[in-house]
């Protein structure tokens, strides 16, 4: 989402040096992407709305903060399991 919103950005930018009003469309639609596109590609993969808990942030609701909280326990086992000596190794470091 971020690359498109760039590219988008760039191009908006170039169109500009013929008509300036396109560079106040590109500064508008980087407000935009910084005020609702960041965490959204994340929240609409996974179904849910801006309180699916999305990206990064505090979550709006607690159902939101348990959702994204299991998430990433299913991430760190999933990494565990698969690399086994890296997570030692990590833990190790941790504990020192």
């Amino acid at each position: 989402m971020g690359t498109i919103v760039l590219s988008g950005t760039v191009v908006l930018v170039i169109l500009g040096f013929g008509n300036h009003g396109w560079w106040l469309a590109a500064i508008g639609l980087l407000f935009l992407y910084l005020q609702y596109g960041r965490g959204s590609s994340s929240a609409s993969s996974s179904g849910g709305g801006p309180a699916a808990g999305g990206g990064g942030g505090t979550p709006h609701t607690y159902r939101a903060y348990r959702e994204r909280r299991d998430r990433q326990a299913q991430w760190e086992r999933r990494y565990r399991r698969e690399r086994p000596l890296e997570s030692r190794r990590q833990e190790r470091e941790k504990s020192k």
